[in-house]
């Protein structure tokens, strides 16, 4: 398809790797981002090989390896803290290691970086007021008082997805399934050379993020969605690890700056139809958003902006390029949705008890093929 103005809604993970992609392919791109900080929390991610190669697509990764911490397994605990599995996790980019911890904010960084190098303006605090689609193109007038026209508009705008309101404003909101999720960085031993997950009620475990550093996580069941005050979530923390293994021990000590602390409650949507509308197209967490018992919600981000590039680049017109985009994408999204909320779902006493080895086995071999 011919070069084409591009407004991406989001300046995230999704967002950004769209930003990279579209611009490698000459398309002009603008990116609105609702925080005027550009914040993100200062906690890591993980990242397994299926997003190793797609980062390798957008010509970054060398940056991205550097910024976090490789490996080529991932060992698995039983509750009682004894190893069950150590899973070897295959390369999929061969000179590349099969899995990635990164802190978030160093991940902005290289994305930022890298989209502002293909030509990428980012404008923060400005969110879409209006817009109407008109022929060939999106007419967009901006909460800041300017306006522009594009001939397509992608909203990569997260789990409260302002566009997915706007297009789709009868879809069902995010469900809490009656988890959240709490994470603090702390210093890696040498020891923790990979991720570390345990199994059981309270899923939990450790991801290395550099060679001194690794981040602490835990999901608890949260009847009630309740919200915690600032001023002592560390001590609120440390007591969801009651029953943890005494192999954690040590390391549950050390959760003692409240400000440190990352708690979000779980939320999980997707979009069971159409993800487009006209020349506007969902991705990421606005289409497909999941909880993290698999540790592929970004990484589904990422692959849906190599994909979307691809289609577009290939396409003869934009509503046939987001239709080879959702034909391509919808079943993998939807796989690592219900997956993972079973996971959820089976750790609260709600549904059928998943293996969490077996599961995350499977994830792997399917993420394993081709985007």
């Amino acid at each position: 398809m011919r070069e084409s103005s591009v407004l991406i809604v989001g300046g995230g993970i999704g967002g950004l790797t769209s930003a990279i992609a579209l611009g490698q392919r000459g398309f002009a791109i603008d990116v609105i981002e609702k925080d005027p900080d550009w914040s993100v929390y200062g906690v890591g991610i993980l990242q397994q090989a299926n997003v190793i190669r797609a980062i390798a697509a957008l010509g970054i990764v060398d940056e991205y390896l550097d910024a976090g911490y490789g490996y080529d397994f991932v060992k698995v605990y039983r509750p009682d803290g004894k190893l069950a599995a150590n899973i070897p996790t295959p390369r999929l980019v061969e000179e590349y290691p099969a899995n990635l911890g990164i802190g978030r904010p160093a991940l902005q960084k290289v994305l930022a970086d890298r989209a502002a190098a293909e030509g990428a303006s980012v404008r923060l605090g400005v969110t879409v007021a209006e817009l109407n689609q008109t022929g060939d193109g999106v007419d967009v007038s901006f909460s800041d008082g300017a306006s522009g026209r594009y001939d397509f508009v992608i909203g990569a705008d997260g789990i409260y997805s302002q566009m997915r309101e706007t297009l789709f404003p009868d879809a069902a909101r995010p469900s809490f399934p009656g988890q959240g999720a709490w994470r603090y960085n702390l210093p890696k031993p040498e020891e923790v050379d990979c991720a570390w997950i345990f199994d059981g009620p309270f899923g939990m475990g450790f991801v290395p993020l550099s060679d001194a550093l690794m981040y602490l996580f835990i999901t608890t069941p949260e009847p009630g969605n309740p919200r915690y005050r600032r001023a002592g979530i560390a001590r609120a923390m440390r007591g969801k690890f009651a029953s943890a293994p005494a192999l954690m021990a040590r390391f549950v000590e050390q959760i003692t700056d409240d400000d440190a602390v990352v708690y979000k409650p779980m939320e999980w949507h997707f979009i069971d139809s159409d993800w487009h509308r006209g020349r506007v197209l969902l991705i990421g967490d606005a289409a497909h958003g999941t909880t993290p018992h698999l540790g592929q919600g970004a990484g589904m981000a990422i692959e849906d902006s190599v994909v979307l590039a691809e289609e577009m680049e290939r396409a003869d017109s934009v509503e046939e390029a987001f239709a080879g985009f959702q034909r391509r994408r919808f079943e993998r999204c939807k796989y690592i949705v219900e997956s993972s909320v079973a996971i959820c779902l089976g750790q609260l006493g709600l549904g059928p008890r998943v293996n969490q080895a077996e599961a995350t086995a499977d994830m792997f071999r399917v993420t394993a093929e081709p985007i």
